[in-house]
């Protein structure tokens, strides 16, 4: 049966993952597997699938191990990163379960630690000169579909701990953490009066800053 809550869903992942340890998950993400069934890597794998299906996975001390093991996996090349973090994803036999797990390990292997906001603003981001000589940054304000598949995705709990963008393109917005969003808004509407005020000082056409 197809589970559409988030909340739900997460809870979903840890009842099979409690299914084969044969013990009860004990919170809505199951991370305590039975030990004497889930060891090594398969163990990890696991965790990390829930944790990184969760807005509260990075801030609870039961994911660290499975966190760093996940992004201490790195390749030459980023393509290879991915196919490898994948390749352990799918140690957790929930990651072959059904279609939903597929995809979900899947998307965490593209889009976990790629679609936070430094990560955003880093690969969105280039640099623009206008006629005056002036430059600064532009960053896209479309995220990549692999953060839309990432977020998004049926069984994960990230929608309201994403990156929102703050202001236009045309004038050097940003993706920022919604917790940071009105301080970040602050600075930025400081950035724009600065602006505005040397485009009138020395009379740039402030359309194009």
């Amino acid at each position: 049966m197809l589970i559409h809550s988030r909340g739900r869903s997460l809870w979903a992942i840890g009842l099979i993952l409690a299914a084969l340890s044969s013990t009860a998950p004990t919170t809505a993400q199951a991370q305590e597997a039975d030990s004497t069934l889930f060891t090594g890597t398969v163990r990890l794998a696991c965790e990390a699938l829930l944790c990184l299906s969760s807005s509260a996975g990075p801030a609870t001390a039961a994911c660290n191990p499975a966190l760093s093991y996940y992004y201490g996996i790195s390749e030459r090349y980023l393509s290879d990163t991915i196919a490898a973090r994948f390749d352990f994803l799918r140690q957790c036999p929930t990651a072959s379960q059904t279609p939903q797990m597929a995809s979900l390990a899947d998307a965490i292997s593209k889009g976990a630690g790629r679609c936070d906001a430094a990560s955003l603003n880093r690969v969105l981001g280039n640099w623009y000169t206008d006629g005056y000589g002036r430059g600064w940054v532009r960053t896209s304000n479309k995220k990549p579909s692999y953060c839309g598949a990432y977020v998004q995705h049926e069984y994960t709990d990230l929608v309201d701990t994403a990156p929102v963008y703050l202001g236009t393109y045309e004038d050097g917005g940003y993706w920022v953490t919604p917790e940071d969003y009105e301080a970040e808004r602050v600075k930025y509407e400081a950035e724009l009066e600065r602006r505005q005020l040397e485009a009138e000082r020395y009379g740039y056409n402030h359309s194009s800053w």
